[in-house]
């Protein structure tokens, strides 16, 4: 069986096309696509067997299980802004593992994470492909602006040394001269 991926947003084309470039097979803008629809233009047969729902949205939950195969797992990392129903029929029926992410797993998927960035150049490349923006944690504010506007991918705040942001036109500013920093990374 061919292993395949597809992303999803419901904000800007700009994240749809970071998750081209970081190698995504498919992606749809969740409001005028369904996860369905991906399924179809993969040429799935069956549902996906992992999902990562980051939205914290009830429908983006909902249409992940609906399209999740049997024994299928949901790792949930986005926080809802409010409750909502789910089909705990569908979940129960069709095997499919739940798992909230926050607190005590962080330090291992950290560990994970700097391990599989250490070993394979493919995916060291495919998580630099969405960090857009870099900024000194000085400088917090801007860093959250950012995130919350909407127009980036990853937003990474330093303490390690001074990064300048982002110019509005995603042209990189020089880098400050004598500084050990690399320039931010930006925008596709």
């Amino acid at each position: 069986r061919k292993e395949s991926s597809a992303a999803s947003d419901v904000y800007k084309r700009q994240r749809l096309e970071l998750a081209a470039n970081a190698g995504a097979d498919v992606t749809i803008n969740v409001t005028r696509q369904s996860l369905a629809d991906a399924q179809d233009m993969l040429g799935m047969k069956e549902g996906f067997d992992i999902g990562m729902e980051m939205s914290g949205a009830g429908p983006a939950v909902s249409d992940m299980i609906s399209n999740m195969n049997h024994g299928g797992r949901i790792s949930l990392l986005g926080l809802p802004h409010q409750s909502y129903d789910l089909d705990w029929g569908k979940v129960i029926t069709h095997m499919i593992t739940l798992k909230g992410i926050y607190g005590r797993e962080m330090f291992d998927t950290w560990y994970a994470m700097s391990q599989m960035i250490a070993t394979s150049e493919r995916f060291r490349s495919a998580v630099s492909q969405v960090i857009t923006h870099r900024f000194p944690a000085e400088q917090w504010e801007d860093a959250f602006e950012a995130a919350r506007s909407g127009r980036c991918g990853k937003v990474i705040l330093d303490w390690s040394c001074p990064h300048p942001p982002l110019t509005d036109d995603d042209t990189p500013p020089p880098t400050p001269k004598e500084s050990p920093c690399t320039a931010p990374s930006r925008m596709s």
